[in-house]
């Protein structure tokens, strides 16, 4: 245990009641750390606390000392791959430990949920950020762009061949999950974002797009829509996407990309929304290209770190997925 660490520092799981003060502590961290001149104003009326520990509460971790809130943890399990953020701790407590204490029963939080392959997102001007995480193992990849684009005045259209998961019958929303994770699975052994679609169904943060080839699940994209979602009002934030793979330059994954783009901009406008954002890692480079052709633009960047071989995970080229690990 590190020297400077306060001596009474407990580490446990996050209950309902620390909501607000772990709302507070990431808001104040993230705003301080930006050098913003009112701190808690980061992020506006977005949130992640609530929906992330509402999707799986015993995913998330809290430290305090004599009773204060110092900071939390909240890990994410995407079928084979799991990742974690954000981690925050109060700034009075910054450089003393803490965070270290919060990554570590993480890690056993992985290990229990089987996944292989682990991620996060943090920023990569921060050499301190960088060298918390290598002592877990992870180690920088590669640059991770957070784009966005104006909706826009022109009217929504209905489009052919997709749908909403919240329109379907109740009976039909388990082979629509068995689909979408058939897609994931193709681009990465495993991957699965059951609870994603799951909590933005059930928290009515936003929709769940699919894009059909016919019979077959050409795509999904996982959105969420307005305030005291992970977008905020007038934003639709795509937190997951994915095509199905298919072979060869000029693939009919790209079209599908095209198409699943077509579809969420025609669901941010029936939205309401006036912002589409998305992160999308570097190494998916025809993804990256096909999204900056239609106007996305970069308005920050961060760096993926990860644990295991240079050949796991999923990104690399080729591959048509949308998110961020924030």
């Amino acid at each position: 245990m590190p020297a400077s660490l306060p001596s009474k520092v407990v580490v446990r799981p996050l209950v309902e009641r620390d909501l607000a003060a772990a709302d507070r502590v990431i808001r104040l961290a993230f705003g301080t750390f930006l050098g913003l001149p009112d701190p808690l104003r980061f992020m506006g009326d977005a949130e992640y606390a609530r929906t992330r520990w509402k999707a799986d509460p015993s995913a998330v971790l809290a430290a305090e000392e004599n009773g204060r809130f110092l900071g939390s943890n909240f890990a994410s399990n995407w079928g084979s791959f799991g990742f974690f953020g954000p981690l925050t701790v109060d700034p009075e407590y910054w450089d003393r430990g803490v965070a270290q204490h919060l990554v570590a029963p993480t890690m056993d939080i992985f290990r229990r949920w089987g996944s292989r392959h682990l991620g996060l997102y943090t920023f990569p001007q921060s050499a301190k950020h960088v060298t918390l995480y290598q002592k877990f193992g992870f180690w920088p990849r590669d640059l991770v762009a957070i784009m966005v684009r104006e909706v826009g005045d022109a009217p929504a259209q209905s489009l052919p061949d997709t749908q909403l998961f919240s329109g379907a019958p109740s009976e039909e929303r388990p082979g629509l999950l068995a689909a979408c994770r058939e897609v994931s699975d193709a681009n990465f052994a495993g991957l699965d974002l059951e609870r994603e679609i799951r909590a933005v169904c059930e928290q009515k943060l936003g929709d769940t797009i699919l894009v059909w080839d016919g019979a077959q699940l050409a795509a999904f994209a996982v959105c969420h829509v307005g305030a005291r979602t992970e977008a905020g009002t007038g934003v639709c934030y795509v937190k997951f996407a994915a095509v199905r793979p298919s072979p060869g330059a000029g693939s009919r994954a790209g079209a599908n990309f095209a198409r699943l783009l077509d579809a969420v901009d025609s669901f941010a406008r029936t939205a309401g929304a006036h912002t589409i954002q998305a992160g999308v890692n570097l190494a998916r480079r025809e993804a990256f290209r096909e999204m900056f052709a239609r106007g996305f633009r970069t308005q920050t960047q961060g760096v993926a770190m990860e644990s295991g071989g240079p050949g796991e995970g999923y990104n690399r080229a080729g591959v048509y997925i949308l998110d961020d690990w924030r």
